[in-house]
């Protein structure tokens, strides 16, 4: 048994992560709030690695752009 985060209440409880952080929390607490957020927060986009080159071809260069002098 371990306490849960929020209510303080001794029982079995699950590991959460939010915003890295990490969180003991039980269902009798984890089932209302996962309800609550349903629907909500933001979809985080990874950019897009650059293209590999072709065989045979020659590599890009991929840099910043500076002002042309």
């Amino acid at each position: 048994m371990i306490l849960c985060d929020l209510c303080g209440q001794a029982k079995k409880c699950l590991k959460k992560k939010i915003d890295g952080k990490e969180y003991d929390i039980c269902s009798d607490c984890w089932t209302p709030l996962a309800e609550k957020l349903k629907g909500k927060g933001r979809v985080t986009m990874e950019p897009e690695p650059p293209p590999k080159p072709v065989p045979g071809e020659p590599p890009k260069i991929w840099g910043g752009i500076g002002k042309p002098q």
